[in-house]
């Protein structure tokens, strides 16, 4: 089958990195002719979802149509890419076309396994069963928590990569406020399972956040993750990362982080590496077989952080290399793995962790972020989200985005 239609470029996700990628690139090229392939109706404000769990804010408050966000100017493919041949320069969606390109980004992101713990899909938003990985789920997250009336508060993370690993901790520490104001904090116990070795990677925030788990009188075991919700007798099934040995907790209230992978599409394309991610050079973003094909987000396998943040530092770095490879130039720019966390501790409190591949604190502002505070914490409430809309999906940067 022959190519049903060809752009010079063609983007594959309308997600952060994507609609970013795509407007700094409407400005940069001359002449742009620039193709997204994204399904989605509605474009979310994923890193709003902890908030809409905190009840800080309403669901409707994280999504915009996705014809609101989708640059001026650029070719909106409204189906879901199935294939990618990077030989042919072709990528396949789902009604059997083919869409030609001479330049890639792929943006796709990453996708959610509710399936891959037992049990779990069945559950999920009823029975006290909840998680802010959910636009919808977000809402009843916020519900459930603010009716609890004490009991086994259960929260799990599970084995990395998943996208915004902060935010698994993050709604611990609220849901400790919100039965607190309610009366059921005394009558409660907060467990944290987590498949990480500690509580954070980055040995300053980490020593931060262990007070915080101490003050809040948290629960806490490391390298258990999440393998089964039988929510009949409301137990939750963990295993050990390592030695397989099997854990059951009792819970009255579970909030889950699901496990989570690339697309399914991603892990049989050519481009993936062994473990399923686009193969990219960390610190180019170009791809490591193919030089017209770059990647940046989620769905790449460089060492960092999945965060918006991270995608803010890798977008000018993605569109000064493929402009440079547009015109025949050797790429120099570099992306160091720059990643943020904005780690609400409660409200009115945040520790902004910021740090690189190397696993080195990076920060932005003045002062001591390994302290909680209540200016960062007005940062993420109110900057950030303005930021994400009309800044960043603008192509626009700034030092962070969280």
């Amino acid at each position: 089958m022959s190519e049903t239609a060809h752009h010079n470029l063609v983007i594959i996700g309308g997600g952060s990195a994507g609609i970013a990628v795509a407007a700094r690139l409407m400005k940069e090229l001359d002449n742009p002719d620039i193709a997204i392939i994204e399904p989605a109706k509605y474009h979310y404000y994923q890193p709003g979802w902890t908030m809409v769990g905190g009840g800080m804010i309403t669901k409707e408050q994280t999504v915009k149509d996705m014809a609101e966000v989708m640059p001026i100017g650029v070719s909106w493919i409204r189906e879901t890419a199935t294939e990618i041949d990077p030989e042919q320069h072709t990528v396949r969606i789902k009604d059997g076309r083919l869409i030609g390109y001479d330049f890639l980004v792929v943006a796709a992101g990453i996708q959610t396994e509710w399936q891959a713990v037992k049990g779990l899909p069945e559950t999920l938003g009823q029975n006290n069963v909840c998680s802010i990985y959910d636009y919808e789920c977000a809402e009843t997250t916020w519900n459930m928590l603010n009716s609890f009336s004490g009991g086994t508060a259960l929260f799990t993370q599970p084995k990395p990569p998943f996208k915004c690993p902060g935010a698994a901790q993050k709604i611990l520490y609220l849901a400790d406020e919100i039965f607190d104001r309610n009366g059921a904090r005394q009558s409660s116990r907060l467990l944290f399972r987590s498949a990480a070795p500690s509580i954070f990677p980055v040995k300053k925030y980490a020593e931060a956040l262990n007070k915080v788990l101490e003050r809040k009188r948290v629960e806490v075991r490391y390298q258990h993750h999440l393998t089964e919700v039988r929510s009949d007798a409301r137990e939750a099934v963990f295993e050990h990362v390592t030695s397989g040995e099997q854990e059951i907790v009792k819970y009255d209230l579970l909030h889950v982080t699901p496990p989570m992978s690339a697309p399914d599409f991603i892990k049989k394309s050519p481009l993936s590496d062994a473990a399923g991610w686009v193969d990219v050079n960390k610190h180019t973003l170009q791809h490591t077989r193919y030089p017209n094909i770059f990647g940046l987000g989620d769905v790449t396998n460089t060492p960092n952080s999945k965060t918006a943040a991270a995608i803010r530092a890798q977008l000018p770095v993605v569109v000064a290399n493929l402009l440079a490879t547009m015109r025949s130039a050797h790429g120099a720019r570099r992306y160091d793995g720059y990643a943020a966390c904005p780690l609400i501790t409660g409200y009115g409190k945040l520790i902004l962790a910021e740090f690189n591949y190397d696993l080195e604190p990076q920060e932005t502002f003045p002062f001591d972020q390994g302290q909680e505070r209540l200016s960062m914490y007005w940062f993420k409430r109110y900057f950030l989200p303005q930021f994400y809309w009309h800044g960043l999906l603008k192509g626009q940067t700034l030092e962070m985005i969280g």
